[in-house]
This record gives structure tokens, C-alpha cells and sequence, in this order.
């Protein structure tokens, strides 16, 4: 783990109104500063930004969160790619013992340096090759999008990189994957007659190349191998160039090919994205649905498209969420997205997207392609196939409507249905038990610590009642305060250090609420002492209504010493509020 004091340096030395405003422009509204959501398509601003609690949040859709979580959001990073940008913008190195970051720094950057002077030598070939420009030009590229995308061109030539750098041989180049030693130990470029599509990660590194080959010739695609700056798993071409699209339309478009991707933008799409060489991942669709609540994944209509849209199904079922949406559209046969768009122009590309069929819908009709529905057996395996799916799928209210459809499409009933899938049944929530003391003490006992983070020394847990939700966050944040070892974690660290936890939106949600009414300074130690009083006399009505069903229940000899001595003393100071009342 990154050590809470390194997170509560970063973030104490991180503006984040000039983070987000580098990103969104924010304009001055009383003590903070607002815009029209990032992550959610609004007219009127409801994304605040409080420079003096150095926290978002978005009153219209609920985003909100620190810097580290405004990166991770906005550029759908991991946390410690969000730290390790934060901490490269203040001047600060990772520490030298953290697991995920064994001093590679200086080797990362000599291969993203490396990257980037191959893709400015690929950049000025492309335009020494005519024959590399007329296939753009039949594609029907502009310069202005080949600028976009940095397209370039790896010209024919076992060692054309050899002019791009100082030494051929270092083994940066065969590390970063330009260059592969064969067995005889002679050097060679990998990537030759060639154009030359640069993969660019949120940063705008260069980090890999896909290279799509001049006329006939096999593969027709040669992506970059894995690289300690690459991962296929978790990058997508064309997302940087993307994001504003992306979050305009608050619709990505999944597409197979880099080609495909360029065409769309030349024609006004600027919204889709490709895998890279691999099937679509977890983390990929995770890294999407950051970006927008909708998802479509747009293959060929043919055998490899139908398989690569299934292994996209499967692999959104785990972390698709209640509020996101996933659509899939296949093309006619022998289309592709670049071909249609160009034969039959965007409007009718967009419609298609716009219709395209839902997950559930597709899982549904995939399923029973596969079986005989007039029969019993046929019946029998669409539920049979249908199991392992049902397991993997992470929202209940969509598990729920595919249970009943699956009932229906069978002739099973539905707890039939979830009976054969071994599917626990959506039990219906509990009624809620009022809270003890009242959420309307505890929501502000939560904000004062919040704010004054040193009052936790003095809060008495005992106190809190085990069954409050408000009162297990209060609970956490005065552990994390206390294992710190100091009551001054910033505001911004306490949140950080609790992400992941149980109350974690609770934290986020009071935090909010902060923003708009933050406690005077001169009063918070008053309004405390006024929650601990409450807080005791809350703990004092239930020993005596405890006391007194017991006496119910025994009578009054069956208490012991110690509780007969509570419950005068109880009922005393009831007769003395009563009279002073």
C-alpha cells in the first residue's frame, strides 16, 4: 500500500481547482467554483468544486471525490496511475518500496522517450511515401484526421529505425517491441511497409503501435507486444481522442479495427474507440463505463464478429451496474463500420447504434439461436446455457428481468428458474429499523468530524448505536483518524484512505453536504458538545428502558445490586427533568 503520509502530502500539495479546470473550465460561484458535469450530459452546472475542502461533486448525477478520484474518473485510471500522475505534476517520486512501482521510473521514461521519437520518425515517413498517402487518401482520410491520430508510416527496410536513433542496438528498442533479435542475433524492425496507428495512454504517451500493411500481405494487423508500458488488456485506441465525443454523446462505440475508428471520426463520429489485437476485457468495459453510461459494441455481422460480441457480453456481465447500459449492433455481412459509413454515410450508422439491441435482449436471442424451443430438450438447454451467465451478472434488478424472461421463453416458472441456475433468491429488503439515536444527530456528528478531524479523540464509540449505518461511518472514519497517528489528516487523505469501505458513498454523501453548509469555525466545539450530550442522554433512556423490561420480566428483586442503584438513579433524573421541564 502507498502510505497514508505520502497520499496526504500529494493531495495537500495538488490544486484541484486547477486540476479540473485544466480539464473543465470552472467558473467562480461564492466560495467554490462550478461547471456543467464532466461525467453526465447537463445545460445548468451542478459540478462543484470546494478549493478550501479540495473535493468535488456533481449534485445532478452524485459524482464526487478527491483529485486522485476526479482522475480516476475522468481518464478511467487505476488508483496508482492516478497517484502516479498527481505525484508527477507535484514533483514527487512514488515511494521506492512500493510493490506496484519497483523503481522503474527512469527505465519508463527512457521507453516512453523511445516511443515517442519512433512516432515522430514514423509521422515524417508517412509523408515522404506516396504510395502510404494515396492509401490514406482511397480510405478516404484527411490530413487534418491522420494529424489527429498521428498516423504514420513504417517504410520497407529490415533497420529503418537505425536513422531515428543514436543506437540501434539498445536494448530499450527490443524492450519497447520496435525491435526483435532473431536467432542468428541479428536486429530488425518489427514493423515494416506499414501504416503506422500510435496507441496513446491518457497522459498522451505513446506507449505501443498497431501496423495495418500497404495492399495484400499477412497479418493484415501486427500490433506491439506487451511492454512494460503496455498492456493490451486495459488500453483502447483511440480513447484520448475520444473523450470529449464520449462525454458529449455519453455513448462509446466499441469497434474491431483502428481503420474503423479513423473513419468514423473522418465522418463526424467521434465517439468509438478499438480493442487492441485481443478480445474485449473486464477492465476494458470497467475503463468505459467511466467514461459514459453507454456502452455498444459494433462487429461484422460474420462468424469472428458474432464471437468476438459474445466474449464482450461475458466479459460486461461482472461489472456492469444497475444505472449503465451495454448495447451490441452487428453489421451487415461483409461490412465494417468504415465501409458502411462510407458507402452509406453517418446518419445511418447512428441510427443503427441508437437501436442497437440491449445486453439482455442479445444474451436472450444468442442463447436460444442455439436451441430447439419447440422442444423439451431444447427448453431445458436454453436454461442449462443460460446458468453460468446468471452467476457472472452483478446487477440483481437485470438478473431479475432475465430470470422471468427465461420463465417465460422455458415454460419453467420463475423460482423454478432460479432453483435450476442455483441462484439465490432477491430477497426484499428488510424494513428499516429507525436508527437509534436519530440519523438527524448522527449526519451531523459525521460532518463535524469531517471538518475537524481532532474531535474524534473525544467521541465516546460505546456510544453509537451498532445497527446505524451513519454510526458504522462514524465508526470507520474515527479508526482511520486514530490509526494515522495524528488528529490533522487532511480532509481530502480521510477520504482516500477509506475508499473501497462499506460507507464509503455515506462519507462521500456528508462530505457533500459540507460543501453547501460547512459548520461555522467559533461554533463547531459547541455544536459537538451539544451532539455528546444527546448522545448520553440517548444511552441513558435505553439502560432504563432495558432496566425496565427486565423488571417486567423478573420484577424488581431480580435485579442485581448495581442495577437497582441505575434505576433510581434513573428514575431521579427523570422526576427532575420532569419538574424542571
Amino acid at each position: 500500500m502507498i502510505p497514508d503520509s505520502f497520499i496526504q502530502d500529494l493531495l495537500q500539495r495538488v490544486d484541484l481547482v486547477d486540476l479540473i479546470d485544466g480539464y473543465v473550465p470552472l467558473k467562480k460561484t461564492g466560495a467554490n467554483f462550478a461547471a456543467c458535469c464532466p461525467f453526465h450530459s447537463e445545460k445548468s452546472p451542478s459540478f462543484t468544486v470546494s478549493p478550501s475542502k479540495q473535493f468535488y461533486h456533481c449534485f445532478g448525477c452524485g459524482a464526487h471525490g478527491t483529485a486522485i478520484g476526479f482522475l480516476m474518473e475522468y481518464s478511467g485510471s487505476g488508483f496508482l496511475d492516478a497517484v502516479r500522475e498527481l505525484a508527477a505534476r507535484c514533483g514527487l517520486a512514488l515511494p521506492d518500496d512500493h510493490a506496484d512501482a519497483p523503481r522503474q521510473g527512469p527505465q519508463l521514461k527512457r521507453l516512453a522517450e523511445t516511443m515517442a521519437g519512433a512516432a515522430k520518425f514514423y509521422c515524417e515517413q508517412l509523408k515522404a511515401s506516396p504510395s502510404a498517402i494515396s492509401y490514406l487518401r482511397k480510405r478516404g482520410l484527411s490530413g487534418e484526421i491522420a494529424r489527429r491520430f498521428g498516423i504514420g508510416y513504417a517504410p520497407d527496410g529490415w533497420q529503418n529505425l537505425a536513422a531515428a536513433v543514436d543506437d540501434y542496438s539498445a536494448g530499450e528498442l527490443q524492450l519497447a517491441g520496435l525491435v526483435i533479435k532473431n536467432e542468428q542475433g541479428r536486429l530488425y524492425d518489427r514493423f515494416r511497409e506499414r501504416v503506422m496507428f500510435p496507441i496513446v495512454n491518457q497522459k498522451g504517451e505513446v506507449i505501443a503501435f498497431g501496423g495495418r500493411v500497404l495492399g495484400a500481405g499477412e497479418p493484415k494487423y501486427l500490433n506491439s507486444p506487451e511492454t512494460p508500458l503496455f498492456e493490451k488488456g486495459r488500453e483502447l485506441f483511440g480513447l484520448p481522442q475520444a473523450r470529449t465525443a464520449i462525454r458529449d454523446s455519453d455513448t462509446v462505440i466499441v469497434v474491431e479495427g483502428y481503420m474503423d475508428v479513423v473513419a468514423l471520426a473522418q465522418h463526424g463520429i467521434g465517439n468509438a474507440v478499438a480493442t487492441l489485437g485481443t478480445a474485449t476485457t473486464g477492465m476494458h468495459v470497467q475503463k468505459l463505463l467511466r467514461q459514459a453510461d453507454r456502452v455498444v459494441f459494433c462487429f461484422d455481422g460474420d462468424s469472428a464478429g458474432r464471437k468476438a460480441a459474445w466474449r464482450a457480453l461475458e466479459n460486461s456481465l461482472e461489472v456492469l451496474p444497475e444505472q449503465k447500459s451495454i448495447g451490441f449492433v452487428l453489421l451487415p455481412e461483409g461490412e465494417d463500420p468504415d465501409s458502411l459509413v462510407r458507402s452509406r454515410g453517418s446518419d445511418i450508422f447512428l441510427q443503427m447504434i441508437t437501436e442497437a439491441t440491449p445486453l439482455s435482449d442479445y444474451l436472450l436471442r444468442e442463447l436460444a439461436r442455439r436451441c430447439d424451443l419447440s422442444s423439451a430438450e431444447g427448453r431445458a438447454r436454453l436454461v442449462a446455457d443460460a446458468r453460468p451467465l446468471l452467476a457472472r451478472l452483478q446487477s440483481p434488478l437485470l438478473r431479475l428481468q432475465l430470470v422471468k424472461r427465461l420463465a417465460q421463453a422455458s415454460g419453467f416458472s420463475q423460482a423454478e428458474v432460479e432453483r435450476l441456475c442455483a441462484l439465490r433468491p432477491i430477497a426484499r429488503a428488510a424494513p428499516a429499523r429507525a436508527p437509534r439515536p436519530a440519523p438527524s444527530l448522527l449526519r451531523p456528528l459525521l460532518r463535524l468530524l469531517l471538518q475537524k478531524p481532532a474531535l474524534a479523540a473525544q467521541l465516546p464509540l460505546d456510544l453509537l448505536p451498532d445497527s446505524s449505518a451513519e454510526a458504522r461511518a462514524i465508526a470507520l472514519l474515527c479508526a482511520a483518524i486514530a490509526s494515522s497517528g495524528t488528529a490533522g489528516l487532511g480532509y481530502p487523505a480521510l477520504l482516500e484512505r477509506l475508499r473501497g469501505s462499506e460507507d464509503e458513498s455515506l462519507l462521500h454523501e456528508a462530505a457533500a453536504e459540507l460543501m453547501q453548509q460547512p459548520f461555522a469555525e467559533d461554533e463547531i466545539d459547541a455544536e459537538f458538545e451539544g451532539a455528546l450530550k444527546q448522545l448520553l442522554d440517548g444511552e441513558q433512556k435505553r439502560a432504563f428502558a432495558l432496566l425496565q423490561e427486565k423488571i417486567q420480566k423478573v420484577g424488581v428483586a431480580g435485579l442485581s445490586r448495581e442495577e437497582k442503584e441505575q434505576y433510581l438513579q434513573a428514575l431521579n433524573a427523570r422526576r427532575r427533568a420532569k419538574q424542571a421541564g
